[in-house]
């Protein structure tokens, strides 16, 4: 057992070591219970992934709340303790969803919301089982204010490995949705296109991510997690996730970090612009990540991005301490490859997490530039986008958060009739793009979740 102190109170923190288990089946006899949260990471340097439930508190920020940043974050993190070394990066707090409207509260741009989904929805959980893939076992980690709370917790955690994974509950020869349908219609999506072509001519702005949507619902043996499940056998990546939340579900395999804050303050954000699809033989796929890499209209559309994330951490950061260490570097996944960029900084001397997110949501990446004039042009062409395309976190009490941007995500709402989704895919759009090569990206970016929903699982 570990003890913590900060000034002003005491602060307890178990570890428990336990043996090798998947994430995925730890996580499934408690699939179906409101809370219950996996966090995923997957794939070339992927290590860490979290499994909670049962938070001490849940807070929702809605349509009648008036909170105009991230305080309410803050008030539930509680004071900043110190970090012990021998934890994991996440040794329990708080988890949270912002939806993509949350940027309303922060710039006051009129945004319609979803009815489906609140604001802000935050989680605190005490007790989490931390996966350590690179060591290949798993870490029972419980907080509290003393040493006997921390203990309480931790076993806690470690008593959910014992719960055996349910049965099957859906045929996995058959598909887990009745079909997958545009609600977006390719002309109009080309037409929005079009339109954000010539408002970039009339020097509106330079670029603004614009998405189309899937609808669908599933088949009644099939549930949120199954999709899930077939997700992490199809598409493996660093920022899945599965929430299951009373009468909702969120299933996430995203690529991408949105920011991440170290216990020494150190930023780093990751932003994608830039796609091209994986080819059918290693000659074609070749060809197309050479392609990616030589374009001059892929690269100048994450450069765009880059300065843009660079303007924003730098209002929390330390004067000249903002940098882009690496751009354009390639990531490939079973679908697409990537241009990736990474901007880095140092959290200025005062600030915290609640100010990182303040200064950052929603991410450029999938906003575009100027980012305001860019959100306002989104709103004329989309519905409200819900969770897609907002954020997934975890913030520790150390003072550690990170977080995804939820692209390649769906939302599933309960209704009489079955688990309804929705599911979007954006491109970037600027002065050179084609609007039929950009609705293409959008298939293509969207097609590992139409096939975990269309395709059999065999």
């Amino acid at each position: 057992m570990i003890s913590l102190a900060d000034a002003e109170e005491t602060f307890g923190l178990e570890r428990r070591i336990l043996p090798w288990r998947d994430p995925v089946s730890v996580l499934a006899p408690f699939a179906d219970e409101p809370y219950a949260v996996l966090l995923l990471s997957r794939g070339p340097g992927a290590r860490w992934s979290y499994f909670a439930r049962r938070p001490t508190r849940v807070e929702t920020v809605g349509p009648d709340d008036r909170d105009r940043d991230f305080t309410r974050l803050r008030r539930l993190l509680g004071r900043r303790v110190a970090h012990d070394d021998d934890a994991p990066p996440f040794p329990g707090g708080v988890i949270g969803l912002i939806a993509y409207e949350f940027a309303d509260r922060l710039e006051s741009l009129g945004l319609p919301r979803d009815p489906d989904w609140p604001d802000l929805i935050l989680a605190d959980y005490p007790a989490v089982l931390a996966f350590d893939h690179r060591a290949r076992r798993i870490i029972a980690v419980g907080r509290g204010h003393d040493a006997a709370c921390a203990k309480t917790a931790a076993r806690r955690a470690a008593d959910w490995m014992t719960r055996s994974p349910p049965p099957e509950r859906y045929r996995v020869d058959q598909p887990t949705a009745h079909g997958f349908a545009r609600a977006t219609a390719a002309d109009a999506y080309e037409a929005s296109v079009a339109d954000v072509i010539a408002r970039i001519a009339a020097g509106e702005i330079f670029q603004a991510n614009i998405a189309a949507a899937w609808t669908g619902i599933l088949t009644a043996d099939a549930s949120p997690f199954a999709v899930f499940e077939r997700l992490q056998a199809q598409s493996p990546a660093p920022h899945c996730a599965y929430w299951r939340l009373p009468g909702r579900a969120l299933v996430s395999h995203s690529p991408e970090r949105f920011v991440s804050l170290s216990v020494r303050g150190e930023v780093e954000t990751r932003p994608i612009k830039g796609t091209r699809a994986r080819g059918a033989d290693a000659v074609q796929d070749n060809r197309m990540r050479a392609e990616l890499i030589a374009s001059d209209k892929d690269r100048a559309e994450n450069l765009m991005i880059v300065d843009l994330m660079r303007n924003d951490i730098s209002r929390v950061c330390a004067p000249g301490t903002v940098k882009a260490p690496s751009l354009f570097a390639v990531e490939s996944y079973p679908s697409v490859h990537h241009l990736v960029s990474t901007v880095t900084g140092t959290l200025a001397p005062g600030c915290d997490a609640a100010d990182l997110l303040g200064a950052t949501f929603p991410p450029g990446s999938i906003t575009g530039a100027p980012k305001i004039q860019a959100m306002r042009v989104i709103a004329r062409h989309e519905p409200p986008r819900g969770p897609w395309c907002g954020s997934l976190f975890w913030a520790g009490a150390d003072g550690a958060l990170d977080s995804s941007v939820l692209i390649r995500t769906a939302g599933f709402v309960e209704t009489p009739g079955g688990w309804q989704f929705r599911a979007c895919a954006g491109a970037g759009i600027v002065a050179d793009s084609d609007p039929v090569a950009e609705r293409r990206e959008t298939e293509v970016k969207v097609s590992g979740l139409a096939r975990a929903l269309t395709e059999s699982g065999q």
